[in-house]
């Protein structure tokens, strides 16, 4: 099933290229069908890349999906066009007497700086609390899964001695999880960050149980028992040459970065790096739409209120 934006959304061309299944707003109008309502709170400063890979995804089933994406208003972007984002984006007071089956919530590059530190901070937390009442599940990733986890639980991360940078394999801790359902022993996806979060500090809480982590990743998926949020600390959704990219900009600008590990062959930036994680990806996605969206969410998304009064 097809995934429904906005018409002449830059993304449409290159999704349509690899045969994903995209429907104009103006199409979708004329089909009666609830489609799941799935917002996107796209904090990364490449924005038309970050809406393509997660768009990927989420058409990535037999799900139909109405997406609508989130700017924050107390932060200007430095590397999208004003145009884009005004034609595209709205802003939280444009959408909070709205309801939502789901939530994404990206990471970003701010995570040496403290979390009261960056400029949208207050916004953000505005944004989750929102979250609790109008949205049935929160897809949080990488910053934006430490973010969620510091403000409803107070899990505080750490800084590593150096970048996590690579495709890391994971080891699933609950294999009867439907989050991870259809998953191997292990799987793998990529990482690009320079904190995380202590098993320990996940596993005093009550509320949190850990899906998977690795030996070299640490934790990598949290989740609240009850399917309404999930913490993904690394970065399924990333494109085969994203690391590549992330890499050769660091070198350029004259930064001492380390090769991402297992990722080049040989560790030889020169060669392709294997996808090793699609298809885990896709399963990730696709079981959250089905499982904690689909099947959870009521029908009338009015009813989400009325579960906390």
């Amino acid at each position: 099933m097809p995934i429904k934006v906005q018409s002449h959304l830059p993304a449409i061309k290159i999704l349509e290229g690899e045969n994903i299944f995209i429907m104009p707003e103006e199409r979708a109008m004329t089909q009666d069908i609830r489609p799941l309502k799935i917002i996107i709170l796209n904090l990364m400063p490449t924005k038309i890349e970050t809406e393509t890979q997660l768009m990927r995804l989420l058409g990535n089933s037999p799900l139909q999906v109405d997406i609508e994406l989130l700017q924050m208003a107390t932060h200007k972007s430095k590397n999208t066009s004003r145009r884009h984002l005004t034609t595209f984006y709205k802003t939280f007071d444009e959408i909070k007497e709205q309801r939502f089956d789901g939530m994404i919530i990206t990471g970003a590059p701010v995570e040496l700086m403290d979390f009261e530190e960056v400029d949208y901070w207050e916004e953000l937390c505005e944004i989750i609390d929102w979250s609790k009442k109008n949205v049935y599940s929160t897809f949080h990733i990488c910053w934006g899964a430490q973010a969620g986890l510091y403000h409803r639980y107070g899990v505080r991360k750490f800084e590593f001695e150096e970048k996590l940078s690579g495709v890391f394999e994971h080891k699933i801790l609950n294999p009867l999880h439907p989050l991870l359902r259809g998953f191997d022993d292990t799987f793998k996806i990529p990482h690009s960050r320079f904190t995380g979060v202590e098993e320990d500090d996940i596993l005093k809480k009550d509320k949190l149980e850990i899906l998977a982590k690795g030996d070299e990743a640490g934790v990598a998926i949290v989740c609240n028992k009850n399917g309404r949020e999930f913490y993904i600390l690394g970065h399924a959704e990333y494109d085969r040459d994203t690391l590549a990219r992330e890499y050769f900009r660091d070198i350029n600008r004259g930064l001492d970065a380390s090769i991402p590990s297992n990722y080049f062959p040989d560790d030889d930036p020169s060669q392709i790096p294997p996808m090793s994680w699609r298809s885990y990806a896709s399963l990730l996605f696709s079981n959250w739409l089905n499982y904690y969206v689909y099947q959870q969410t009521p029908y009338d998304l009015e009813d989400l209120k009325k579960m906390y009064e």
